[in-house]
């Protein structure tokens, strides 16, 4: 692996940081105050990124497929993954509330391309698509899911509620985690993508939050919601011996991604905070050791050294899924890291930078409440930790809880 980016990722960098600055950043405070508004000016943007992306597989800020099956001739490449990581953390320089509020480029996407077949690429792959996972009395524990899904001739019949859905109110496409017998564990969930306007399916409420409040948040709840066999993701059929790998396969594309949003976020975080610094005269010196520096630089210098270890191992566990290397460790890896240090960078740089971090003036005090939520969807600090632990001792989740 080489940790110089190719320049065709350069350019692709180059472009979603441009598109922060000239069309997220400006807006940003904006949509902060005005919660659950939808930010107009990003129709703009997921039309650019539409273009960019036309007649492509793969698409520039939301993975659409997963390169696991690719032919190990087929050679080394920067693909779907890598691209996704690499304009995620350009665009959450700018704004993780309204990356995650960008039309046709949501975490349910990431889903789809993960295990949809080719037909359902072609019915889902360009509409917006949220992912619904979480419910009230199941959080981390997406083995647990409680919402049922009883076949009914051709249809299935989905009942229970989800929560935290980020994109539940303004997506196409629902991508909902259900069992099809709670009895048989955590084989019998499947994926399904429930199309908005389904019967039986609601949104009843969205979610005050304490960032991203650009995002919206919902809580879905699903009826007698009768969908098309056709509309389940993967392979229909439960398979013991597999266990709960086809539909954990999606953490795999996407965990990679919310790594790149922490990536991106303290990027910005660091750099307002270098400049906050020039302008009180600290000035870091790279060639010197940080003990003989001030404090504030040698914090500065240390937080740096940090980010950059959560960047590689995101470009790591991208590189790895482009390549069809088994990735479920690093990813979750990625994320652990990035996600803890991204939180950590964000309040340090606040407290560093005192008024000026703290007041509404600056986008820092903004982007450490933004920071929070990076640990803690897709699989919170605590969860990857788990997993980890799990896959490195060789241990099931009956054997280390």
């Amino acid at each position: 692996m080489y940790l110089e980016l190719p320049n065709k990722l350069k350019s692709l960098h180059n472009l979603s940081r441009s598109l922060s600055h000239e069309m997220l950043r400006p807006i940003s405070r904006q949509y902060d105050l005005a919660e659950h508004a939808y930010p107009k000016e990003l129709d703009l943007v997921a039309a650019m990124l539409d273009g960019m992306n036309d007649g492509e597989k793969d698409n520039a800020v939301g993975a659409r497929h997963s390169a696991q099956s690719r032919s190990k001739d087929a050679g080394i490449r920067n693909g779907a993954n890598m691209a996704a990581v690499v304009g995620i953390q350009g665009m959450c320089w700018g704004d993780v509330g309204l990356l995650l509020s960008l039309p046709r480029q949501g975490l349910g996407n990431a889903a789809i391309g993960a295990v949809a077949n080719e037909e359902q690429m072609k019915r889902f792959g360009h509409k917006w698509a949220a992912m619904a996972i979480t419910e009230p009395g199941t959080g981390s524990d997406s083995a647990n899911v409680s919402t049922t899904a009883k076949q009914d001739g051709d249809y299935y019949v989905l009942n229970g509620e989800k929560i935290f859905v980020t994109a539940g109110e303004r997506a196409d496409v629902v991508v909902v985690w259900a069992t099809l017998d709670k009895s048989i564990g955590r084989a019998a969930i499947k994926s399904f993508a429930v199309e908005k306007g389904t019967p039986g399916m609601e949104v009843t409420r969205l979610e005050h939050k304490l960032g991203i409040k650009a995002s919206d948040t919902a809580v879905i709840t699903f009826t007698d919601c009768r969908v098309h066999k056709d509309n389940l993701l993967g392979n229909p059929e439960i398979d013991v011996k597999q266990g709960f790998g086809g539909v954990m396969q999606t953490f795999d594309n996407t965990r990679p991604l919310v790594a790149a949003m922490a990536v991106g976020l303290a990027q910005a975080a660091l750099e307002r905070t270098r400049e906050l610094f020039v302008e009180a005269q600290i000035k870091p010196d790279y060639t010197q050791s940080i003990y003989s520096q001030s404090a504030a630089a040698a914090e500065l210098l240390k937080m740096e050294a940090d980010w950059e270890a959560s960047r590689l191992l995101t470009l790591r566990a991208a590189w790895m899924a482009d390549n069809g290397q088994p990735n479920s460790v690093e990813a979750s890896v990625a994320k652990a890291k990035a996600g803890r240090t991204c939180n950590a960078i964000t309040l340090r740089c606040v407290e560093l930078c005192g008024s000026q971090g703290y007041g509404e003036d600056e986008l820092l005090e903004k982007w450490a409440r933004d920071s929070k939520i990076l640990d803690i969807f897709e699989g919170t600090q605590q969860i990857q930790q788990l997993i980890i632990a799990r896959r490195l001792l060789n241990l099931s989740s009956a054997e280390l809880k």
